[in-house]
C-alpha cells in the first residue's frame, strides 16, 4: 500500500513540477494542490502523511519506505528550485535545499491543518507564506 500511494503522489508531483519554469508556475503548482485537496470530499489530507500517522513506531520497514518517498518529494522540490535559479528566475544566493525543506514542511503542515479544519484555506495560507519567502529571492 505504501508503494502504491507513494507512486501515485510522486507521479503527480513529478508531472506538476516538471513544467515549472517561473515563480508563477510554482504558484500554479500550489493552486493545483489546493484545488485537488478541495475535491477530496472532506478528507483534505496527504495520503503519505496519513500513512505516517498510522504506522506503529516499531515498523521500520514501512517507515523507511515512507522516508524514501518523502525524500524523493523533497528532491523534486529542490530540483525545481534549482531549475528556477539556473533559469535566472531566482538569485544564486537562494539555497534550494533550505527552500525545498521549508516548502515541503509548509505543504505537509498545511495538509494537517486543512484536514483538521475540513477547509483547504490553512493549506493555501501555509503554501502562500512559503512561496512568499521564495519570492524574496526573485530576480527583478
Amino acid at each position: 500500500m505504501i508503494e502504491a500511494q507513494s507512486r501515485l503522489v510522486l507521479n503527480r508531483e513529478e508531472g506538476l513540477l516538471a513544467s515549472v519554469r517561473t515563480l508563477g508556475g510554482l504558484r500554479s503548482w500550489r493552486d493545483a494542490l489546493v484545488q485537488a485537496n478541495t475535491r477530496q470530499d472532506g478528507s483534505y489530507g496527504c495520503a503519505l502523511g496519513a500513512l505516517c500517522a498510522q504506522l506503529p513506531d516499531d515498523d521500520e520497514q514501512s517507515r523507511s519506505a515512507l522516508a524514501a518517498a518523502f525524500e524523493r518529494w523533497h528532491e523534486l522540490l529542490i530540483e525545481t528550485l534549482a531549475r528556477l535559479r539556473d533559469l535566472d528566475v531566482r538569485t544564486s544566493d537562494a539555497d534550494p535545499h533550505k527552500l525545498g525543506t521549508g516548502l515541503l514542511a509548509a505543504l505537509q503542515g498545511g495538509y494537517i491543518l486543512a484536514q483538521n479544519a475540513h477547509d483547504p484555506q490553512p493549506m493555501a495560507d501555509a503554501l502562500d507564506m512559503a512561496l512568499d519567502r521564495i519570492d524574496t529571492f526573485a530576480n527583478r
